[in-house]
């Protein structure tokens, strides 16, 4: 997994290459941890991500509580694939997906 870190003001897009399973989940929760402050838009760059599983889910959701505390999360470019992991965990009743 690679991830490519873009801030512009107080919005951070996190684009994701490779897959977020549980060798890789630790990485992007270490990631966000070291990036979220002051931060208002946190953007997840799916467009180059081929997999996500329990582990790459469990990121997001605790990314999403920290950015309902202080702004919005949203998730872009999810492919097919990973929109139906998203379907089928009930994840598109929690994120916001662009």
């Amino acid at each position: 997994m690679n991830i490519i870190q873009e801030r512009n003001a107080d919005q951070l897009t996190l684009k994701i290459e490779g897959r977020i399973d549980t060798k890789t989940a630790p990485e992007l929760d270490q990631v966000l941890q070291g990036a979220l402050e002051g931060v208002k838009k946190l953007v997840f760059d799916l467009e180059e991500t081929a997999y996500i599983s329990s582990a790459g889910l469990r990121v997001l959701l605790i990314a999403q509580k920290q950015m309902n505390k202080q702004g919005e999360m949203s998730v872009i470019h999810a492919n097919g694939d990973l929109m139906e992991i998203f379907e089928v965990t009930g994840f598109t009743d929690i994120l916001v997906f662009e």
